[in-house]
């Protein structure tokens, strides 16, 4: 079996200090056969960035001068989940970033349903991590580390801030709270998780399909008249950021033949 990564295009999300690396680490990666890819796109909205004045142009490299929503807005709008075994499309976060695919999914939604209230709502329950604050703008950021974590840390098995094996997983986490709040009743869709995984040289991603899944879970949510919620997390396996979408009920036929259609679509 080849140890070689194969990518498509790949999305850094940020031409500073973390863009910068990753890029590098991308391109190192590259250069040393250890991963394959069409091209690597910084997007950032200032054209003089640190990444394109440290790493430069090149054949495989381009820089997208554009704020991250509208990039993602006509980015999104383009691609395709590939056909089993062809390379996939990879999108590299910043772990300073806004819930950047939350507003992307939100966006989708309000357009594919004007007739209908679509609202961030709070993130109800608990989802049993050690460290849980949530923002003004209702973006829950959880961790099960309640120490400081290492840059740019991979998280191996063996959890390297406690040097003791880590026994948590996010995405089990995350699951199990959107579990118990159907079991309470509430019509709870997902959840659609864009889950970052380290893929080679130091650089985590998630693959832009998942974010296309997460864009499809949201339409069979809305695909009744009746209200519905989901939840929607950018997670790793120790950190994430979860929103609640609510969708209200329908309040024309139009609505559901317009969603519905819309549904078909994308399948």
């Amino acid at each position: 079996m080849s140890d070689v990564v194969a990518m498509r295009d790949v999305i850094v999300i940020g031409g500073g200090c973390y863009g910068t690396f990753y890029a590098g680490q991308l391109a190192k990666a590259k250069a040393k056969g250890k991963a394959r890819f069409r091209r690597v796109v910084v997007v950032d909205r200032a054209a003089t960035c640190r990444a394109r004045g440290e790493l430069g142009e090149a054949p495989d490299r381009a820089f997208a001068v554009e704020e991250w929503g509208a990039f993602f807005d006509r980015f999104l709008a383009g691609v395709h989940t590939p056909p089993p075994g062809e390379p996939e499309d990879y999108i590299v976060p910043s772990p300073l970033m806004p819930h950047l695919m939350f507003e992307w999914v939100l966006r989708r939604a309000r357009r594919r349903w004007p007739g209908r209230s679509v609202e961030i709502a709070p993130v109800p329950g608990e989802p049993g991590t050690p460290y849980d604050r949530t923002a003004p703008d209702h973006t829950r950021y959880v961790s099960f580390a309640d120490w400081l974590c290492p840059t740019h840390c991979v998280e191996p098995a063996i959890c390297p801030a406690i040097g003791a094996p880590r026994t948590w997983e996010m995405g089990e986490a995350i699951a199990a709270l959107a579990g118990r709040l159907r079991a309470l009743g509430r019509p709870v869709f997902g959840p659609a998780l864009f889950v970052c995984r380290h893929h080679v040289f130091g650089v985590g991603t998630f693959a832009v399909a998942a974010v296309l899944e997460g864009d499809r879970i949201v339409a069979r949510a809305g695909a009744g008249a009746e209200p519905a919620e989901v939840l929607v997390g950018t997670i790793s396996s120790c950190h994430g950021a979860l929103n609640l979408l609510r969708i209200g009920a329908a309040r024309e036929t139009s609505d559901i033949r317009h969603q519905t259609s819309d549904v078909r679509h994308q399948c």
